[in-house]
Formats: C-alpha cells, structure tokens, sequence
C-alpha cells in the first residue's frame, strides 16, 4: 500500500529458472526443480539461508558449450549441493508425487516431466533423497510440460504441444 513500509528478507539464493514446485507427502518438506544453462538441471529443498549457488556453482556450462562466466566449478564453499542433479539436461518441467495406493509400485514415487527427452522421469524417493532413477513413456517421443496425480490416483501427463496424446 502507498506509504506504508515493508520489510524485505531473502529467504534463499542461487536459484536459477525454477520449473517445478511440490511438497513431499512423507517429510512435508517443499521441493524444487529448476533448469540448468545447458546442463545442470537441479532438484533442490530450500532451505532459509541457504545459497544453492546459482551462478557460481552448476553442473551446466552456457549454451554456447562455453563456460557460465561467473561460475567457480561445480562445488563452491559457502553454496550448497543440490539434492539432486543431472550433467546432461532432460529440461524437467513438472512434478508429482504419487501418494495414492492405487497403483502401489508407484507410491514412494516422484514423477518429473521432460521436455528435451521427450519422456516422464520416476523417482524412488526414501525420506528427501532420491534412491533411484528410471524413464517411462519415451516411445511416445512427446515433449512433457506437466504431471499431477489426480484424485482418483491417476497419474495425468500433459504434453507441451497442443494436439499431443500420451
């Protein structure tokens, strides 16, 4: 409001291109995923005060293929890891935990879709890491913005063309 004074805090720094958002059903805690340049895609939990070193630590290099300017390596003191990561990026784009015991395989699962590998990421999830890491629905060769598991435990995977069947 005009006038009126607010206080400004950061609560985390060094996020680069935030894609995905969701809050892990068996630790509560908020996870996120974001694109690296080319490269070093990340799935972070932030956490207040922490740096996840965005641009001075990643895993990824400029699309050009030359270095980020300002990066230091892939491990910079005072940035954190993140919890997970992958050198060759799949461009994630949505997430979903399956929390349903409809289809029981799946449940413990973390479910990321892919733009550039065409395919949905599954991950194995034990407390807030990821244990294991596999790729379904490749064959449909379709780019995939978003995944969510509906009410009735479906698991829903919207690709990014218009037209696009999965």
């Amino acid at each position: 409001m005009k006038g009126q004074v607010v206080d400004l805090a950061m609560y985390n720094a060094g996020i680069r291109n935030p894609q995905g958002l969701a809050i892990n059903p068996w630790s509560g805690a908020l996870w996120l995923h974001e694109h690296g340049p080319r490269g070093g895609d990340e799935i972070n939990i932030p956490e207040k005060g922490k740096n996840y070193g965005w641009p001075l630590a990643t895993w990824g290099v400029n699309y050009s293929g030359l270095k980020v300017p300002e990066a230091k390596g892939e491990i910079v003191e005072g940035t954190a890891q993140p919890g997970y990561y992958w050198k060759d990026s799949p461009a994630i784009s949505g997430m979903a935990f399956y929390a349903s015991d409809v289809f029981a395989p799946w449940r413990h699962k973390l479910f990321i879709g892919a733009l550039k590998d065409k395919e949905v990421i599954v991950m194995r999830v034990d407390g807030n890491t990821v244990t294991e890491e596999g790729r379904i629905l490749g064959v449909r060769k379709q780019r995939i913005r978003a995944v969510r598991v509906a009410p009735d435990g479906d698991l829903d995977v919207v690709p990014a063309e218009s037209g696009g069947q999965v």
